[in-house]
């Protein structure tokens, strides 16, 4: 600018934003707001200097969107730079909500402090989920039976369901209940019809059921259902429920035909590895790009 060479350097993570202006490698700015925490800011960054006409610079760091940042240069008060012309530099759940008030900051401090209730509420049935799988998962290993894994996991499910009578915490809430739920089908199947292989169809089975249900959805009652309800759990992502109904239908679709490919072509060990430890990552990707489509409706 004006033959100098000035840089802006960002710096993300998952708990802090901060910007630098720098002019030929020195600092001469920066700014830095909490991402989460009691401190969460989410304004815009304003990083000041003067150059040696008298002119003033400043320029806007920010977000332009949930995975892009984003500058603005002002000479005197007059655009001369954009980063991502035409994009708007805001914090992603106050983009298009006009300026950037006080108390819209304090709405989404506050609702950041409603998430995280939320979370700790969630987390002892997070674990239960997680201690789950892994219990089917080493009890397979050590047995070499799903069949017989199947019926400790019911079991174990099935404790879960009676001591949450005599406790506080919430251990089937979220997904925990669904895969106690999960545990006993499978345990069911693979007894009524003795073959542990049905153990390892059950997900191909249930997820061609469930993905169908969601996709009528979809289709004849533009998600107003599933879709809506599932709207609910996306706090600060507007999304359209139809688009989002549709979206998980197709991913159910695919994750129950992965699973179908995965029993036909793995052998049992190598089953068990990709439904323990790839599954579960594999569908949380593929829900990204679900959450995109169903946002940009």
């Amino acid at each position: 600018m004006n033959g100098q060479p000035f840089q802006v350097n960002i710096e993300t993570g998952l708990t802090h934003l901060r910007s630098v202006l720098l002019r030929d490698g020195q600092a001469l700015a920066q700014d830095g707001t909490a991402l989460s925490g009691t401190l969460a800011d989410h304004r815009n960054h304003r990083l000041q200097a003067v150059l040696p006409d008298g002119a003033l610079l400043e320029v806007e760091a920010g977000y332009a969107g949930w995975w892009t940042t984003a500058i603005a240069v002002r000479v005197d008060g007059v655009l001369v730079h954009e980063s991502h012309p035409g994009r708007t530099i805001a914090w992603p759940m106050l983009a298009g909500k006009g300026p950037v008030t006080p108390e819209a900051l304090q709405q989404l401090r506050e609702q950041e402090q409603r998430d995280r209730a939320q979370w700790l509420r969630n987390k002892p049935s997070l674990i239960v989920d997680i201690a789950l799988g892994l219990l089917f998962f080493i009890v397979s290993k050590a047995t070499g039976s799903l069949t017989t894994a199947a019926l400790v996991g019911a079991a174990a499910g099935l404790a879960v369901v009676v001591v949450q009578r005599f406790v506080k915490l919430d251990l089937l809430g979220g997904l925990a209940l669904f895969g106690v739920c999960t545990l006993l089908l499978s345990a069911g199947f693979s007894l009524y019809f003795e073959d542990e292989r049905m153990v390892q169809l059950k997900g191909s089975i249930l997820g061609t059921l469930v993905a169908a249900v969601i996709l009528l959805d979809a289709l004849l009652n533009r998600g107003r259902y599933f879709g809506a309800r599932l709207a609910r759990y996306m706090v600060g992502m507007p999304v359209d429920p139809q688009r989002l109904a549709l979206g998980l239908a197709v991913m159910g679709l695919c994750m129950a035909g992965l699973n179908l490919l995965a029993t036909q072509l793995l052998s049992k060990d190598h089953w068990l590895v990709y439904t323990t430890f790839v599954d579960a990552p594999l569908a949380l990707l593929l829900m990204l790009g679900v959450f995109r489509f169903a946002r940009s409706g």
